[in-house]
Parts: structure tokens; C-alpha cells; sequence
């Protein structure tokens, strides 16, 4: 009888018949999807590769990160289809592919959010609407960044950045800039978008509240003990019942129309275009305009600082232009609150002088400055009295500043004079280009349709880059690489292709707040180059992550923030 097969034979022909299965699944996988193909249509498909069966290639997608598009689209050009996530995408890259696909909202595509998105932030929301309702609700949340909105906003979010930037100044060590700027950031959207009144610690809780709902938008749609769903919709109840609370107080005011926010223009304009908002709606649109203000500014407010870290010269010309509009004064006053150019602390290895009028005795156990005054607002430093001189260009209230010291105070701000500086709209412009918060968005194909030469089949998912658009853009004369504020100025035409540049999207779902984040950017970028000057506090710069938003990996960006001294004038 002859011997059977020796065990390293037996097990070649395992891994020989295992090989073959996989291989023979993976073709009948591909197969799968080619004959998904809509037969009505004359059209390919996108060149592409579906990767392994069920799971696509969404391990790749995970492990190589930005890699993974820009490989396949060297390999398959701006249009190719990949399985992500359990679900067929085609990814589309170029401005006249994706100017097809923003104008096409309504017809062509629907917007994909998760399904735990949807659930987390409810159904009475911008982002969950469709059709003729997503219309009407952004008409009425059009009201929220009217220019007089705006107008109304810009000096509260003005002493907020100044604040907040002190307190950076202040810090005696590093400063993890993407988790600061995301304070920031919710400070504005709570305090001036909401109008609420915190005190604090209410402010911190709420915060961390917040960022837990963020964290647990794109889960699986298990609502399970200790799943991601069931963490955001704990803490969008938390929300909601602070939110409750602070409507109810809100209607129940006699004057509203002393203090206009965000959530006054929302029920005004509601009624305005005969709608009553119900308290859900209102609840579910507050939190919507926080989601929507929190981490994209954060991002674009990170990327500021670390690209203009990286380019000095940028900062001197900001600072050149500052002046030449005499935007800040030398004053003998100084806003409520430590000056900037006068406080002391401690930094790492070397004193950096400041000074703190007034906090030793008052905020001993505070590495912050005195809130900001705002209307409505509680007040932590009501004890220091502030005043405001007559005289004094220095808009709100005041302290004297220290003897043989001044302060640099900013003219009154408005729309119109931050839109005399050129140069600095520039600058925020190729930020958002070179680093855009956002890397893309995904649509649903509501039709089959044709894009550069291919059917994308109805029911497939669109997924567009904004990230990859500004990269290989052919319209940018100087290497779309590179970071150059003038290829935005009035000499160049750079820019003339609308859908060349989208950091806001474009179409029926381009960004509405678009221009309160960029006056955003615009007043710290002022701010800063006006009152402060950083460095790293590592080796070299951190790397930068950018799915599902552009930030730090690991918020590694720390910095040391020191104020400028009023004998170094405007030194770099």
C-alpha cells in the first residue's frame, strides 16, 4: 500500500487549496460588483479595486490614511470606485467632478451621514433634512450669520479670543494647541452663538459633555451597554436638559431683544417664515450649531497657528498691514483683565515678564485672567470695577495699565474694516486650502449619472475630496504644495475657478456659517500676531492626521505662548 502524502506536503496542499478558495472568492467578489453595474447605462464603471470580500479595503483605508487615496488615484486617475466601511464608494477628486456633485444636491445625490448621527443628533436637524425641509430650515438658520448677526457677534468673540490668548501667555509651561483652540472655540459657540451664562466649572462640564457626544457620532448604530451610541445619546440627553433649562429661562425673558444670539434669530426667523419651533427643534438646532462651530474652527485655528509658526515672514506682513490700517493704539488703558504686554510668570527655564494688575490678591489660584465681560453674562471679577475713560479708543471696559506702560487696544471692530485687510483674508484663504478642517464629504447616488467618462450606479456612495482637490489643482501657479498667501491677491487669478477651491463645500449644502469661522480665524490671527509670539516646546513639528478632521496626531503640537514686550514694537 503506498504511503500517503508526508505532513509538509499535506500542508502545502492546505495552504495550495486555501490560496485558490481566496483567490476564487475575490474574483467572485469583483464579479459581484461588476454586474452591480446599471445595464440601462452604455457607461464602465470606475477603474478601482474592491478589495477582499465583506471587508473591501477598509483595513488599507484605516492604516495608511491619506496614502490610501492619493495611491489608488496616481494608479486610477480623479474617479475610482473602493468597498469602505460594508458599502461601494467611488472616490472623486477635480473641480469639475465635484462641481457636478455639490450642484447636484437634491437631484443627482443626498447627503450620508451614519445612521448614529442621525440618531445622536436627532431628526430636526440642517444636516438630517432633505429636499424642500432642508431648504426652509436654511433659510430660517440663514438669520444666525446675516451680516447684522455677524456685526453683532464680532466684538464678543473679539474679547473671548483676547481672553482666552492670555491665558495662553500666562501658562508658565506648553500649551497642547488643538485642545486649546477646541476651548475656545466652544467658549464662542456657547457664550455668544447659545448666549448661555456659565460660571466656569458649569462651562468645563459642559464642554467635556459635548466633546463626549462628538467622540461617539460615528459608531456602530448599537445602542448597548458601553457602545458608542449609547455614550453620545447619554450625553446629548445631558445636553438637552441643560439646553431645556436655558430656552425656558430664554422665553421667559422680559427684554429678548436686549441681548440677540444665535437662538434669538433662530425663533424670530422661524416666525418670520411662519414656523413655531417646537422645544425639541430648538434643543436639536443648538446643539446642531455647536457641532458645527466646535471642531472644524478648532482645526482651521490649529492649522493657523502651526502654519504661521512655520512662516514668519507672513506674520511680519500681517503685523505691516495691521499697522499701516492703524488697527491697534498705543493707550494708558487697558481692557479688563491682566495686559498682555505687562504680565509675569514663570515659564520652563526663564521668566518671562507680564503683569497681572490686580490678580494676586484676587485670582491667586488662577493660571487664567478674569473672565471676559459680556452682556447678560455672570460676572467671577465684578470686584475689580472696571471703567471706561472717555478718551480712550479702547472699546469696553477698562483698567488703568501699570505706571510708565501701555497696552495695545483695537480700533472698534466691524465687517467692513476687517475686510480692508487684504493680505490677511489671504492668508486665512490659503490656510483653509493648504490644511482644510474637512478632507471631503459622501453622497448618495440618487440616479445613475455619468462623471469624467463613467456611470456611478444609484445607491453607490460619492465620496469627494476637498483635500486632494486643492493638492493637484492645475489653476495654482506657484506648486499648490507650498504655502502662498498671494496667489489669493487681486494680481493673480489663481482662484477664478470656483470649484478649484472649496474649504466650505459649495452647492445647497456649502458651510453656512462660513463667514462667521473665517472672521473667527481673521480676529486670532489679529490677536495673535499683535499681542503674542509662540514656539515649539518639541523637536520638530507634530504629524498631521486628517480623517475624520484635520489635527495634530496625539494633540502633539505644543507650544510656548509669550506676550510681546512694548520696547520689541512689533518684533517677530
Amino acid at each position: 500500500m503506498p504511503a500517503g502524502p508526508s505532513w509538509p506536503e499535506a500542508a502545502a496542499l492546505v495552504l495550495l487549496a486555501l490560496a485558490l478558495l481566496i483567490t476564487l472568492c475575490r474574483h467572485l467578489w469583483a464579479l459581484r460588483w461588476s454586474l452591480s453595474r446599471d445595464r440601462a447605462s452604455a457607461l464602465p464603471l470606475p477603474k478601482g479595486s474592491m478589495g477582499w470580500p465583506f471587508f473591501g479595503e477598509t483595513l488599507h483605508w484605516l492604516l495608511q490614511g491619506s496614502r490610501f487615496h492619493s495611491s489608488r488615484r496616481e494608479r486610477y486617475g480623479n474617479v475610482f470606485k473602493t468597498h469602505l466601511l460594508g458599502r461601494p464608494v467611488v472616490r472623486v477628486t477635480g473641480a469639475e467632478n465635484i462641481r457636478k456633485i455639490l450642484l447636484g444636491e437634491h437631484t443627482l445625490v443626498s447627503a450620508q451621514w451614519p445612521q448614529s448621527t442621525h440618531i445622536i443628533l436627532g431628526s430636526h436637524t440642517l444636516l438630517s433634512s432633505t429636499g424642500d425641509l432642508h431648504r426652509q430650515r436654511r433659510k430660517i438658520l440663514a438669520r444666525v450669520f446675516s451680516r447684522a448677526a455677524l456685526e453683532s457677534y464680532l466684538p464678543r468673540i473679539q474679547k473671548v479670543v483676547s481672553w482666552e490668548l492670555r491665558g495662553w501667555c500666562m501658562e508658565p509651561g506648553s500649551i497642547a494647541v488643538y485642545s486649546s483652540a477646541k476651548t475656545l472655540t466652544f467658549r464662542i459657540a456657547a457664550r455668544i452663538l447659545l448666549g448661555l451664562r456659565l460660571e466656569e466649572k458649569q462651562f468645563k462640564d459642559l464642554a467635556k459633555t459635548f466633546e463626549q457626544l462628538v467622540e461617539n457620532l460615528f459608531s456602530l448604530p448599537l445602542n448597548i451597554p458601553f457602545s458608542g451610541l449609547r455614550k453620545g445619546i447619554k450625553a446629548r440627553d445631558i445636553l438637552h436638559k441643560f439646553m431645556e433649562k436655558a430656552i425656558q429661562e430664554k422665553l421667559q425673558r422680559n427684554n429678548p431683544e436686549d441681548h440677540s444670539d444665535a437662538l434669538d434669530f433662530i425663533m424670530n426667523s422661524a416666525k418670520e417664515h411662519g414656523k413655531e419651533f417646537t422645544m425639541q427643534e430648538l434643543k436639536e438646532s443648538a446643539i446642531e450649531l455647536i457641532f458645527a462651530a466646535f471642531f472644524t474652527t478648532a482645526s482651521a485655528s490649529t492649522s493657523l497657528i502651526l502654519l504661521l509658526l512655520k512662516h514668519p515672514s507672513v506674520i511680519e506682513k500681517i503685523r505691516q498691514e495691521l499697522m499701516s490700517h492703524e488697527w491697534y493704539q498705543q493707550s494708558e488703558c487697558c481692557p479688563a483683565g491682566p495686559c498682555l504686554d505687562t504680565l509675569t510668570i514663570q515659564s520652563r527655564d526663564r521668566e518671562k515678564p507680564l503683569s497681572r494688575p490686580m490678580a494676586n490678591d484676587i485670582h491667586k489660584e488662577q493660571s487664567q485672567p478674569p473672565a471676559p465681560v459680556e452682556e447678560d453674562s455672570l460676572q467671577p471679577s465684578a470686584v475689580l470695577e472696571p471703567t471706561v475713560p472717555r478718551s480712550s479708543p479702547c472699546p469696553g471696559p477698562q483698567l488703568p495699565a501699570p505706571p510708565g506702560q501701555s497696552c495695545h487696544c483695537p480700533a472698534d471692530i466691524s465687517l467692513e474694516k476687517l475686510s480692508r485687510l487684504r493680505y490677511l483674508d489671504c492668508v486665512i484663504k490659503e490656510v483653509l486650502r493648504v490644511l482644510p478642517p474637512v478632507s471631503g464629504g459622501y453622497r448618495t447616488a440618487l440616479q445613475t449619472f455619468e462623471l469624467d467618462g463613467y456611470q456611478i450606479p444609484k445607491g453607490w456612495s460619492v465620496m469627494y475630496s476637498i483635500r486632494d482637490t486643492h493638492e493637484t489643482a492645475a489653476v495654482y501657479q506657484s506648486a499648490p504644495g507650498s504655502f502662498d498667501p498671494e496667489r489669493f491677491g487681486a494680481g493673480r487669478l489663481e482662484a477664478a475657478g470656483r470649484f478649484h477651491y472649496i474649504p466650505f463645500g459649495g452647492g445647497a449644502r456649502s458651510c453656512i456659517g462660513k463667514e462667521l469661522a473665517q472672521a473667527i480665524l481673521k480676529l486670532l490671527a489679529i490677536e495673535l500676531v499683535s499681542t503674542a509670539r509662540w514656539e515649539l516646546a518639541s523637536p520638530g513639528y507634530p504629524r498631521m492626521q486628517t480623517v475624520p478632521i484635520v489635527h495634530p496626531v496625539n494633540d502633539g503640537l505644543r507650544l510656548y505662548f509669550h506676550p510681546l514686550q512694548p520696547s520689541r514694537g512689533h518684533e517677530a
